[in-house]
């Protein structure tokens, strides 16, 4: 491929699910955007006639980059995201009613979002390339650098987490008896009890007036200060995107936090918790019981 206003249209047709494929795997708009755009500075730094399939070129080089900003991520986990938080959809946790149906149905691709978030970098490249993309393994093996089958076993590893995050009423209760059994831990200042119930790799996504700032590792979140302060706190139980949450409000009424869960395997794999009073404003909350 050779001529470069052709070259220029392949990528404008692709563009759209290059961004599909990069918001997936960061979670961020603005990210997605910059991986995109540089995508295509790397394509206007190559030679066009060297490229057999320019549509996985692409693919790869997109995945590659949103890859770094992953590890990225992981190698600075104290920074804060302005895009990190997807919207969050709450509902009463006592099944929905019908006019629920709407709202738990919008917030299918926002939990997903949060799901994936809580993937390692490996993982969830490989699922949503493979899964959600149809990408064969042997060329997400390529993005990552490990063997097909080392690809496929990382991409069921990522399938199992999604899918135990899945809400029939069972895996939903399940869920809930987790997330209380972390609360009454927090509550009683049993650090063991934590470490029990909390993935090692688990994240914690603080979202406040000031930023929203990520821990991650079962160590730094069982030991987080701001994390006990807010747990502790009496609310009522709610489903946040589909997954185990909790409301707590202030003695005057206003919103305290909202808190939700993302829980696989029998442990606790992500917890973002919203104290920015902007934003719960905004936050279409049930009422305190």
């Amino acid at each position: 491929m050779t001529d470069t206003s052709l070259v220029a249209g392949v990528f404008e047709a692709q563009r759209d699910r290059l961004r599909a494929i990069a918001y997936r795997v960061l979670g961020s708009h603005a990210d997605a955007e910059d991986a995109v755009q540089e995508t295509w500075l790397r394509l206007a730094r190559q030679d066009p006639a060297t490229i057999g399939n320019l549509a996985g070129w692409l693919t790869t080089v997109v995945g590659r980059i949103s890859l770094d900003v992953l590890r990225a991520r992981r190698s600075r986990p104290e920074a804060a995201y302005d895009d990190q938080l997807p919207e969050l959809v709450v509902t009463v946790d006592d099944g929905p009613a019908p006019e629920d149906d709407v709202a738990l149905a919008d917030s299918v691709g926002l939990a997903l979002l949060v799901v994936l978030d809580s993937l390692k970098p490996g993982e969830r490249l490989a699922f949503v390339l493979h899964d959600l993309f149809a990408v064969p393994f042997d060329e997400i093996g390529r993005i990552l650098g490990k063997s097909t089958d080392a690809t496929k076993m990382l991409a069921s590893r990522a399938r199992r987490k999604v899918q135990a995050t899945g809400q029939p009423a069972a895996a939903r209760r399940e869920q809930r008896e987790v997330v209380q059994a972390f609360l009454a831990a927090t509550r009683h200042g049993d650090f063991e009890g934590l470490l029990r119930v909390l993935d090692p790799e688990v994240k914690l996504t603080v979202d406040t007036a000031d930023g929203v700032v990520v821990v991650l590792g079962a160590t730094k979140v069982a030991a987080g200060a701001r994390l006990s302060a807010t747990a502790a706190a009496r609310g009522r139980d709610v489903l946040v995107n589909g997954r185990p949450g909790m409301v707590a409000w202030r003695e005057d009424g206003a919103p305290l936090s909202v808190m939700a869960f993302t829980v696989a395997e029998g442990r606790i794999t992500g917890i973002t918790i919203v104290t920015d009073p902007a934003r719960l404003a905004s936050m279409d909350l049930p009422a305190p019981e």
